[in-house]
């Protein structure tokens, strides 16, 4: 039989689950054929408002002309010509600069990563090269990626203890916990903290806690290390989530938004501490296709229109609102920091009710990993206050009927 009357006789979805590696027992399996502004169209022709934006992804939205033009015009000069760091590439060049631009010093250095995931085991390899300690404090509940050392600060046994062992060194303390500060000593090679945690439900730290973190690290000489891979590029009202805190870390972690849908994660530091993977050993830390200069051309587009449109001061209006319009009996809790929000309900079981609900309402929305019990909203930077309105009127109705 010709490949093309197989394909034919077989259905997408028979194909996806035959052919792809799967991640979960029963996948959304959402067909999606188009994605535009803040919508997603499935395979016959329904529209979907997006609430999670890729997870992050799409602080602009979907399909962005200026995006779209940015990859066609680099891939058109050249696309992948020599593993990352040799050779000038003009997009990697150009983008570090952009964001160096917008970030208060000393980070002034940036390492272009594959994904956040990759971001986060660098960011791992110069703690240890700059301290040449064994020791790395992580917090329970935290989501790093899924890499091995990604995996060994995850914070959540059930997600890693299948896959052990893991990296050794790794401790753990509970967000928010006085003693974290206090047990940072001469051992400690850095301290890795999301700067609010998404997948325990959006949970922000203290102010205090952050300042004492920071200034327990400088007096022990341990690197302060904030992943912002989801919560970065305006998502929680600033452009950065440590400019709420009153603090400059020494590595940030990015990722997600950070290509402008394209896969770019990076780690950024001092000068002064990324040189140190440039020797003893030369080649410290390599990738093949970190920084791909497609990915970099759309991340800076991306970028650039982020700034432009002021996206990011409009995020606490927007905010306020979803608070405002999300009020039922059955809503336990709305916890969020920007645009990165948990509607907490009654248990894991309704919210998977209300989200299919949801879904065929042409709302399309999420869980958390370690906040099952919580539907997760982060849609595109550039939601209207019209959108919300639909989005939160479309929820209540289908937590109302998931209620009754």
């Amino acid at each position: 039989m010709p490949y093309s009357e197989y394909f034919c006789r077989m259905n997408t979805r028979q194909l996806f689950q035959q052919y792809l590696a799967q991640t979960s027992p029963e996948p959304v399996a959402l067909h999606v054929v188009k994605a535009e502004g803040n919508y997603l169209w499935d395979a016959e022709g329904k529209q979907y408002l997006d609430l999670i934006g890729g997870i992050s992804v799409c602080n602009i939205g979907h399909g962005r002309k200026e995006v779209i033009a940015a990859v066609q015009e680099q891939a058109e000069k050249y696309m992948h010509i020599m593993v990352y760091g040799e050779l000038i590439q003009s997009p990697q060049v150009e983008y570090a600069k952009l964001l160096a631009d917008h970030l208060p010093q000393p980070l002034n250095n940036v390492y272009f990563t594959n994904s956040g995931a990759e971001a986060v085991e660098g960011a791992i390899k110069l703690a240890k090269r700059i301290t040449g300690r064994p020791t790395i404090f992580a917090c329970n509940k935290s989501y790093h990626g899924n890499t091995t050392g990604a995996l060994s600060l995850m914070g959540d046994e059930y997600w890693r203890n299948a896959f052990r062992p893991l990296m050794p060194g790794v401790r753990h303390f509970d967000y928010n916990a006085p003693e974290m500060p206090e047990c940072i000593d001469e051992n400690v090679a850095c301290v890795i903290v999301e700067t609010v945690q998404a997948e325990a439900g959006v949970l922000a730290p203290d102010y205090e806690w952050m300042q004492q973190l920071q200034s327990k690290c400088r007096e022990q000489g341990a690197l302060l290390i904030l992943d912002e891979i989801q919560c970065g590029f305006g998502r929680t009202g600033r452009l950065w989530g440590f400019e709420h805190y009153g603090l400059v870390p020494d590595v940030l972690l990015l990722g997600k938004a950070l290509g402008g849908g394209m896969p770019l994660g990076a780690f950024i530091s001092s000068q002064n501490h990324m040189h140190a993977l440039t020797h003893n050993p030369v080649l410290g830390h390599i990738t093949t296709f970190g920084g791909h200069p497609v990915c970099c051309a759309a991340g800076k587009a991306a970028f650039q229109l982020l700034l432009q449109e002021k996206l990011v001061e409009a995020v606490d209006e927007k905010e306020a609102l979803f608070h405002r319009l999300l009020q039922h009996a059955a809503i336990k809790a709305v916890r969020s920091k920007g645009l990165l929000m948990a509607v907490e309900l009654q248990d894991a079981a309704r919210v998977i009710q209300v989200l299919q609900k949801a879904m065929q309402k042409g709302i399309f929305s999420d869980w958390f990993l370690f906040a099952p019990q919580c539907i997760r909203l982060a849609p595109p930077l550039s939601i209207s206050l019209q959108e919300i309105q639909f989005a939160c009127a479309t929820l209540l109705e289908c937590i109302e009927e998931c209620t009754n």
